[in-house]
């Protein structure tokens, strides 16, 4: 009975030191910026309830930009239009290389983390539209509680989840990139209105000459910057929200090098040095100030809020994130485990999936756009939209704290396990005893451990021998 199980395939196994210590990386910039980001929402919820609600309006219908170019945007629409594009570049480059040289490259890995995100993208849609079917126009929201907060999930971890397990925190951190992808399909699709053709067909020309650059490795900003920002304008000009501007430029950058680029073909693209100059700027400025000039809300006390909360459309986006996105990703995640006969891995119970499912239901950054694209910034119905976003994402974090919490001597027990080093050559033990099924086919030896002697010789490297092109 133990030869099968233990060739079982595994869910939430442990992953390569290198990936281990990449994924760290990611995840303490995003933490950072999940903290920023609820202060920026803190202060604009206290501005817009405050003696100085006026300047805060003020501040955010301020226009400012060439009008020939129509681009004489307010602060708020530069926030979400600009601002998020930024934000979408690096969630571009995240994508692209998931998908290149991560675990999205691999059918067995990604079926989980892509299904979870499916699932959490459909229950909730349904949820809402089921709550809200006799109501005109709120049709138009549906897609609100589909997004994940990655930075206002990874910052409430930051408090009360020290100990997860890596193989938890990966698996979270994962299923939002997928989640951002179906948020950049959804958003060009369905929130795109009198669509222009010719902007959006012009577009691919500076889009184009980006791509040749930064495929010969060509890093001047003096070049690929105006280029960037023609890309982003003309988008904005054809219709399509102009967020979508910056994914196409982050599917642009090569993940691998190439033998012309100099140096061996296996080594990290232009992909990586982007992701490092690009993701503090969006986690620590883009996105908490996109958070200040469009949380704000006037609650009106007790009674206002609850009077929000009662709107069917506000109730169904709180429904939607606290009980359709944990339903969606839990169910999902149960049938890839039940038809691929996977099982949990050791110390791990379905008790924490549920915890992450919970969590992922904070849905701030992309719920917050979403919202304004399907009822705009001002009214009383955006104003509703912006009080259950908020509510559901906090009545989501304090859930996923308290089941967390519960399993927290457990989650302790795994981490001092995971980080024990007792050779003291700065790789924790359990990454040399043993390697995780599926880890020798991961790329990722290249990244973040990739000059380290103990990788040597593992095999990470081999699959690259007929890679001569950079992608």
């Amino acid at each position: 009975m133990t030869g099968p199980a233990r060739s079982a395939p595994r869910l939430f196994g442990r992953r390569s030191w290198a990936e281990a210590r990449r994924i760290a990386d990611i995840l303490r910039k995003e933490t950072i910026g999940g903290a920023l980001l609820l202060a920026g929402a803190a202060l604009a919820m206290a501005c817009a309830n405050s003696p100085w609600s006026a300047a805060y309006e003020e501040v955010r219908s301020f226009t400012i930009g060439p009008a020939w170019l129509h681009l004489n945007l307010d602060m708020a629409t530069w926030a979400a239009d600009g601002l998020l594009a930024i934000f979408f570049f690096v969630a571009g480059l995240e994508l692209k290389r998931e998908f290149v040289a991560g675990d999205l490259r691999q059918p067995r890995r990604a079926a989980v983390p892509v299904a979870a995100a499916l699932g959490g993208v459909i229950v909730p849609a349904a949820l809402y539209l089921l709550l809200t079917r006799n109501v005109d126009g709120a049709a138009a929201g549906w897609a609100i509680p589909t997004a994940t907060d990655i930075a206002f999930a990874l910052a409430v971890l930051a408090v009360i989840g020290r100990f997860l397990p890596a193989a938890l925190r990966t698996f979270l951190l994962t299923l939002a990139v997928v989640d951002d992808l179906l948020a950049i399909v959804i958003i060009a699709v369905f929130y795109t209105s009198d669509l222009a053709l010719m902007p959006l067909l012009v577009a691919l020309v500076p889009l184009a000459i980006f791509t040749v650059l930064v495929q010969h490795r060509l890093r001047s900003w003096w070049l690929l910057l105006p280029l960037a920002i023609t890309v982003w304008a003309l988008v904005h000009a054809s219709g399509v929200h102009a967020t979508v501007a910056g994914v196409l430029l982050g599917f642009a950058v090569p993940v691998m090098r190439s033998r012309r680029a100099g140096g061996p073909e296996t080594g990290p693209g232009l992909a990586e040095h982007f992701e490092h100059r690009f993701r503090p700027l969006s986690a620590g400025v883009a996105v908490p100030l996109f958070a200040f000039l469009s949380a704000g809300v006037q609650l009106g006390g007790l009674n206002g809020a609850f009077a929000a909360l009662s709107d069917p459309v506000a109730l169904g986006i709180v429904v939607g994130l606290v009980v359709g996105k944990p339903i969606g990703i839990m169910v999902a995640t149960w049938l890839v485990a039940r038809f691929t006969r996977a099982h949990l891995d050791e110390g791990l119970s379905w008790v924490d999936v549920l915890g992450l499912s919970i969590l992922a239901g904070i849905g701030f950054t992309v719920s917050l756009l979403i919202g304004e694209l399907a009822f705009g910034a001002g009214g009383a119905r955006g104003d509703y939209v912006k009080i259950a976003v908020l509510g559901g994402s906090v009545a989501a974090a304090l859930l996923a704290s308290v089941i967390l919490r519960l399993r927290n001597r457990v989650y302790r027990r795994l981490h001092e396990a995971e980080t024990a080093d007792q050779d003291g050559d700065s790789i924790p033990d359990v990454y040399q005893s043993h390697v995780a099924p599926l880890d020798h086919h991961v790329d990722h030896g290249n990244r973040a451990g990739r000059h380290h002697p103990a990788h040597h010789g593992r095999g990470n490297h081999a699959r690259h021998g007929q890679r001569n092109k950079p992608v």
